[in-house]
């Protein structure tokens, strides 16, 4: 490309913006530069926006107290659309209340379950198995939740991404436990979060906008923008996460818009 920034994006349309966390805002525990600029930046011209992130490690009141920790600024918890809280939606929707399951995953997917009436075990019987990110994996773990699919509970993860990006670089994500179930297991799961349309609609519910004049922002181009683009949301890449500027000339559907920081991404939007 000829310059830093590809644009095909007209600024002047976007009512509402729904962005990713992971490799936008933070990696890890560490904010990147940038990020309590846009926050403030969309707060101060009253554009409506959520976080929209496939991690499910934390409920949507962790996220809320670590945006606050990183001194990012005061979010609703409503403005925070987890894969873990869509998860909740998906099995409230598809099971009664009282279903026993198994959750392979952090505390905040435990806590979602339990509030959306589901009853957790690590025994049989178990309707179904739901996986997502687990920072404190081991064998015992993946051998029990091998198990109970085996036995015929249903296999759902919260998202596939198969990498997550940390300080030192991407790690194993929640895609990778669930590929690793999936050829021990021998069956697929049913996956819910980016790039399912399930995770942007949800976070367009909380907004108020419609797709075409809102904008995803995000770090990678197989599940922030190809999901949000087939929906019909304009795709912002950001740089600081896992897709590359590589990556995203080689796409079939390129981003909207790529840009190295959120920096340059307000730069951008100011001067439309």
């Amino acid at each position: 490309m000829k310059d830093e920034t590809t644009v095909t994006l007209d600024f002047r349309k976007i009512r509402g913006v729904v962005m990713d966390v992971d490799g936008v805002l933070w990696r890890g525990d560490e904010p990147i530069s940038g990020a309590a600029e846009f926050i403030a930046f969309l707060q101060s011209r009253g554009i409506p926006f959520a976080l929209a992130t496939n991690n499910s490690n934390k409920s949507p009141e962790d996220y809320q107290i670590k945006l606050e920790a990183l001194k990012l600024g005061q979010l609703d918890v409503d403005q925070i659309v987890t894969s873990g809280r869509a998860t909740a939606s998906y099995m409230k929707q598809h099971y009664p209340a009282g279903t026993r399951i198994h959750v392979l995953g952090g505390d905040g997917l435990r806590l979602l379950m339990q509030r959306a009436g589901m009853i957790l075990t690590d025994e049989p019987p178990c309707a179904a198995v739901v996986v997502g990110i687990d920072f404190s994996l081991n064998y015992e773990k993946v051998r029990k939740a091998n198990a109970l699919v085996r036995g015929g509970a249903d296999f759902i993860g919260t998202n596939a991404d198969a990498t997550f990006p940390m300080p030192d670089g991407p790690a194993p994500g929640a895609g990778s436990i669930l590929a690793m179930l999936a050829t021990a297991s021998g069956k697929k799961p049913v996956v819910i979060g980016k790039p399912n349309a399930a995770m942007y609609q949800a976070a367009l519910d909380v907004i108020g906008t419609t797709a075409d004049e809102t904008l995803m922002v995000g770090d990678r181009i197989d599940t922030d923008i190809d999901g949000a683009q087939a929906l019909g949301l304009k795709g912002a890449l950001v740089l600081t996460g896992v897709s590359t500027r590589a990556e995203a000339e080689a796409a079939q559907r390129p981003p909207d818009i790529v840009i190295n920081s959120l920096n340059e991404l307000i730069s951008q939007w100011q001067q439309a």
